[in-house]
């Protein structure tokens, strides 16, 4: 009897991703893999469509559906965790953290610095890219949903 991992593999990142939501490595990107990694999964969170408690694909699974080192992978869920929006811990999966809680004023301070700071580096990169201040902001807009 011959097993094949591969299907195996993606059938578990299919049924704990949903089918909307795979994550794509753009290898042209001036942005690294686990940077695209973190920044897909933190909107599929942020937006609800990988809601509270729900387990991610282990890393080692992930790296081998994307295509990237294990490490990759492990920076991302580390990074995210960071942020907030992931729990993880040794020999267990990483789950959507619950964000329900109210944050501490603290980390409240910590979050819109680090927001600022990431914000501002996403600007600079697109004006080396040769977006216009005007054109940066009527992006902002529309991803922002008009707020």
């Amino acid at each position: 009897m011959q097993l094949n991992f591969e299907k195996c593999i993606l059938y578990m990142y299919t049924i704990l991703m949903a089918d909307k939501n795979h994550i794509r490595i753009d290898t042209k990107s001036a942005a690294p893999a686990y940077r695209q990694i973190v920044d897909q999964l933190r909107v599929l969170i942020v937006d609800g469509r990988l809601p509270a408690g729900r387990p991610l694909p282990p890393v080692r699974a992930l790296a081998l559906e994307l295509g990237v080192h294990f490490n990759t992978v492990a920076e991302a869920y580390r990074t995210l965790a960071q942020e907030g929006l992931l729990d993880i811990s040794h020999g267990r999966r990483a789950r959507v953290a619950d964000r329900s809680a109210a944050q501490s004023a603290t980390q409240t301070r910590k979050s819109a610095a680090s927001f600022r700071k990431r914000l501002r580096e996403m600007i600079a990169e697109f004006q080396a890219k040769g977006f216009s201040p005007r054109q940066i902001a009527r992006e902002l807009r529309g991803a922002s949903g008009g707020i």
